[in-house]
């Protein structure tokens, strides 16, 4: 039986339209080039970083946030980032008893900002807090600990078959693959991409989870 749900952060709950934007004003460029250079880099399978080193080569990122962050131009997130399924999605599952966590690649600061959004979850944290990102195999023995809940009765959620999908499954996790974002909607419907289920938004969830009666073995079969 599923007993814990985790989410990845960035375009499963949060839009992360703010984030380029920002970072799209801070360069000096439009951000409808932005934009593009995320969807590039998205279609070449690359790290989303490197739109920001087209952009300005050899940048140092860390710097690069810490400059921000001193001109009062750091990172910002508030309920109008989230999508507007989160709050009752979340909810939805524990409601249903489920225990309902988020971990994703985001900075401390970011962990800070979600947890001051009181959404309905039992715990937040990011790579930045574990010191240990996705893809990585160690970030998913985190989310293992962090769902409190043997591997296989851990659903992890994301948008990104290669930082979501695919290490989750390695690491023994039930995987969905939610169908938004630019990596989401690229790869949502590849069969290539192992996940257990997809869904379009997380009101998917709920029902979902019940019609298979949480099974993971009659999850890896609804695809």
């Amino acid at each position: 039986m599923v007993r814990s749900v985790v989410f990845d952060i960035g375009e499963t709950l949060v839009s992360d339209d703010r984030y380029w934007g920002s970072w799209a004003d801070w360069l000096g460029v439009s951000r409808h080039t932005m934009s593009a250079l995320v969807g590039a880099v998205t279609a070449l399978g690359s790290d989303n970083a490197e739109a920001l080193r087209m952009i300005r080569p050899g940048i140092d990122l860390q710097a690069a946030y810490r400059d921000r962050e001193n001109a009062g131009r750091g990172e910002y997130l508030d309920d109008t980032d989230l999508y507007p399924d989160v709050r009752d999605g979340l909810q939805a599952l524990r409601d249903m008893g489920l225990r309902v966590c988020i971990a994703g690649n985001q900075t401390a600061k970011v962990g800070e900002l979600l947890r001051g959004l009181r959404l309905p979850a039992d715990a937040i944290a990011t790579s930045a807090e574990w010191g240990v990102a996705k893809p990585d195999i160690a970030f998913f023995d985190r989310v293992i600990k962090l769902a409190d809940a043997p591997p296989r009765e851990t659903l992890y959620v994301g948008d990104h078959p290669v930082n979501d999908v695919i290490p989750a499954k390695a690491a023994g996790l039930v995987t969905c693959l939610i169908r938004r974002g630019p990596w989401g909607l690229l790869w949502g419907d590849d069969p290539a991409v192992p996940a257990d289920l997809r869904i379009s938004g997380l009101a998917d969830l709920p029902a979902l989870l019940e019609l298979t009666g949480r099974s993971p073995d009659a999850l890896g079969e609804e695809k």
